[in-house]
C-alpha cells in the first residue's frame, strides 16, 4: 500500500468573463473562475499531486506546462490522466478530498463531483470522499478569495 498527499490552491479571477469555475471536472455556474494557465481545477490538481506523491513523478509543473503552454491543453482531466499512466501496476482504492472555500457551496455538487472523479480514476463512487469547509473564515480561502484543496490517495 502507498498513500499520496496532494494540495493545490488558486485565487478567484473576478475579471475573467470568458472562463468557468471547474471543480472535480464539474462546471459551477454563476461563480467566478479561478486564476491559472489551465482551467485551474484545484480539485483535479490536488488529486494529480497526490498521485505524483505515490509515483514520485511530478506532473503539475514539468508535464502540465508542456501540455498547457506549448500544446494549448487547458483541461485538467488530461493532466490527471497523464499522472495515472505512472501508477504501473498499482491501483487506486480510495481518494479523500477536502475543499476549503467560502464560495461556491460545495455540498449540493458533491454527488456530481464524486461520480465524475470516480469515473476518471476507475474506482467506485463510494471510494471517493469529499468534504468541504469554510475554515471559519480564518484563511483567505474561507474569506472568499479563492479555493484550497487537499487530497489523499490510497493505492495498492
Amino acid at each position: 500500500m502507498r498513500v499520496g498527499i496532494g494540495q493545490d490552491s488558486h485565487r478567484f479571477d473576478f475579471n475573467d468573463k470568458n472562463k468557468e469555475l471547474v471543480l472535480g471536472g464539474v462546471v459551477f455556474k454563476d461563480c467566478p473562475p479561478l486564476s491559472g494557465n489551465s482551467d485551474a481545477d484545484v480539485v483535479l490538481h490536488s488529486i494529480t499531486n497526490a498521485i505524483s506523491g505515490v509515483t514520485c513523478v511530478n506532473i503539475l509543473g514539468p508535464v502540465s506546462d508542456e501540455l498547457c503552454l506549448k500544446k494549448g491543453i487547458k483541461d485538467s482531466t488530461v493532466y490527471l490522466k497523464e499522472a495515472l499512466k505512472y501508477l504501473k501496476g498499482m491501483k487506486i482504492v480510495h481518494v479523500s478530498i477536502s475543499i476549503e472555500c467560502l464560495v461556491p457551496k460545495i455540498t449540493p455538487m458533491i454527488p456530481q463531483m464524486r461520480s465524475n472523479i470516480a469515473k476518471l480514476l476507475g474506482i467506485p463512487e463510494d471510494s471517493v470522499g469529499i468534504t468541504a469547509t469554510t475554515g471559519e473564515g480564518l484563511t483567505e480561502f474561507g474569506q472568499g478569495k479563492g479555493i484550497q484543496v487537499f487530497s489523499c490517495v490510497t493505492v495498492e
